[in-house]
């Protein structure tokens, strides 16, 4: 069977298990501390559609490939945020929603990925930003969310070296156009899933299937976050608040082996540590030397290593390792622990790996200002007649995944927020519009939003800052 993405083919290896039950959780209320950041995010390409950008992006190219889409869907309308976004930051609003995590789309702004700049791109932008500064919600601008332009993939993509300087080149302009009401800035999200999904395995944009394309882009987004980090502070300075996303997920062993312990270790090498340590360690992890050794210059790891105000985590579920000497690194996917709850992608549910997450980053890189920048979950949904959902089993995983945040909290995890994925039902990569993960109901023909029984809890959490019973 294909594989259509990393998790969906990590569980596809697992036995047993089966849809999430639904259980009520604790039945009393829990309080956040004053201040703490409730938001939504999403991303240009999975909602925008195409609008008046001209330019391809490498996920425009990778539709257009026979079976590389589940339902042999694009990123043309998705949700039509660009003509809509008044509607959704209202609907934002309405929610409590206070902080708004959104990308720009680096085709529509320099439809080369360098030099010209089109107008009708950076005042979208403009226009999308003032209108959540009116309706009492926060930007958080992210500047790569995986839509690369097409031209610069034709001369290399993340495997060029020289994309690093087209990346700080863009940063710039985006600092220049927005920085005088936008102070969160967020470099990249998820450059490890980009990397190792989009160049290793092929399963997403630009769909290649490479170890040394996989760590060119690893090193490459690494570099190109130092350059744009410097990029950013030459126009804000202090002022703007500077971060960077990433995918983390705890690595465990697929069966009592010692062969599998030490395959979740690589794996967590490459997952975890190379996005992580280089930005706040100033290294690569030395059981990856053979790869990363080639491609870091000198001066690179300093050039990485830049003062961040903030670390965004983005948590889904534990992956499971076992040796597999045709794999990327000698390591496969391993079962799942039979019983274990699943999403209707076949995701394994497990709030304590994002407690194992935010603990590891309290205890080994110095307890950083932290945010929970996506958490979410798909699962098979009914919709009513009038466009509702009454989607209990997304309300139990919020809950009980939100319940552990705050718990991370009385242990002393510097946790700031938490932005829910996402706000509506979007454009999933590669399943397309197969894979719902909205607080609200998007109906493909219309493209009308309805909230679902997900939203209205939210909105309760947002508004009152306490953790309703699920």
């Amino acid at each position: 069977m294909r594989r259509r993405d990393l998790l969906a083919s990590m569980a596809a290896a697992g036995v047993g298990g089966g849809a999430l039950t639904v259980t009520a959780g604790r039945a009393e209320t829990v309080q956040f501390p004053a201040g703490f950041v409730w938001g939504t995010a999403t991303s240009s390409y999975q909602v925008e559609g195409r609008g008046d950008r001209q330019a391809d992006t490498i996920w425009d190219s990778f539709a257009r490939a026979p079976g590389a889409i589940v339902d042999h869907s694009n990123g043309d309308i998705a949700c039509d945020h660009y003509h809509r976004y008044a509607d959704d930051l209202a609907l934002m609003a309405k929610a409590g929603v206070k902080a708004y995590r959104f990308s720009i789309s680096w085709a529509r702004v320099l439809p080369t990925g360098s030099g010209g700049s089109d107008p009708r791109g950076l005042d979208f932008y403009s226009r999308l930003t003032d209108a959540a500064l009116k309706a009492g919600i926060e930007p958080w601008v992210c500047l790569f969310h995986w839509d690369l332009p097409q031209a610069l993939q034709d001369h290399g993509g993340w495997s060029d070296r020289l994309i690093a300087d087209r990346y700080a080149e863009y940063a710039s302009l985006m600092a220049k156009h927005l920085g005088d009401r936008v102070t969160r800035w967020v470099t990249f999200n998820e450059p490890n899933v980009h990397a190792i999904i989009g160049h290793g395995f092929g399963e997403h944009a630009p769909g290649l299937k490479s170890r040394e394309a996989m760590f060119q882009a690893l090193h490459h987004q690494n570099l190109a976050h130092g350059k744009g980090v410097q990029a950013l502070r030459a126009t804000g300075g202090d002022r703007f608040k500077l971060g960077t996303v990433l995918s983390l997920q705890p690595c465990r062993p697929a069966d009592t082996a010692p062969a599998s312990a030490a395959a979740a270790q690589l794996w967590d090498a490459l997952w975890n540590r190379c996005v992580l340590d280089p930005p706040l360690l100033g290294r690569y992890p030395e059981a990856l030397a053979e790869y990363t050794d080639d491609l870091v210059q000198d001066k690179d790891l300093a050039q990485i290593r830049q003062k961040l105000d903030f670390l965004g985590v983005n948590y889904y579920s534990p992956m499971y390792q076992k040796t597999d000497p045709a794999g990327l690194i000698g390591t496969g996917w391993g079962a799942v622990p039979e019983g274990m709850p699943r999403t209707a992608m076949d995701w394994p549910v497990d709030p304590q790996g994002l407690l194992d997450v935010l603990s590891d980053l309290r205890d080994h890189y110095g307890n950083p200002e932290l945010y929970i920048t996506e958490n979410g979950a798909c699962f098979a949904e009914t919709v009513a007649t009038d466009g509702r959902v009454d989607d209990a089993q997304r309300v139990a995983y919020l809950h009980d995944h939100i319940a552990v945040a705050r718990r991370a909290i009385a242990e002393k995890v510097n946790l700031r927020g938490y932005f829910a994925w996402t706000i509506m039902d979007n454009f999933e990569w590669a399943k397309g519009y197969t894979a719902p993960f909205g607080l609200m109901h998007v109906d493909r023909a219309t493209l009308a939003r309805t909230p679902k029984a997900s939203y209205d809890w939210f909105a309760k959490l947002a508004h009152s800052n306490t953790l309703p019973a699920a």
